[in-house]
């Protein structure tokens, strides 16, 4: 059954998205990150252009011809075809249609409030069926 994690409290959401890839890429595990609109997922492909002056971390949009090759797939089309269903990590405001084909889903909430609020209404949806949860709040220790 697909884990997911919640890490709430996170001031930006595209650098917090960077250091999970670079982690994950660290633990070599596959990574799909769901962004909010074409707008955000060019972002985070820039982003992770930038991550570190040493770190490099492979990644492309979904759809590239490398994407089956890459670690880390970005896209914001949740029904696009996916190379692989390690982790999912969600920017977006809503539940994924295709979160139980991954093993783990990290929700990203932000510190905006109807952000938060829609966070909170896809925990209550997890947790009414079934899925393992944890939650981790930025910020404390």
């Amino acid at each position: 059954m697909t884990r997911i994690d919640f890490h709430t409290n996170i001031p930006d959401k595209l650098s917090y998205a960077c250091r999970l890839a670079r982690k994950a890429y660290g633990a070599r595990a596959k990574v799909v990150v769901l962004a909010e609109s074409p707008e955000q997922a060019e972002a985070l492909n820039a982003a992770l252009w930038n991550v570190g002056d040493t770190d490099f971390i492979p990644h492309v949009l979904a759809g590239d011809p490398l994407a089956p090759q890459t670690p880390i797939v970005i896209t914001d089309n949740e029904d696009a075809t996916l190379p692989h269903h390690d982790m999912l990590v969600n920017l977006t405001r809503r539940t994924p249609n295709n979160f139980a084909q991954f093993a783990r889903v990290f929700e990203i909430i932000s510190l905006d409030e109807d952000d938060a609020a829609e966070g909170r209404k896809r925990y209550v949806a997890y947790k009414r069926q079934s899925y393992p949860l944890t939650h981790f709040v930025a910020g404390q220790t």
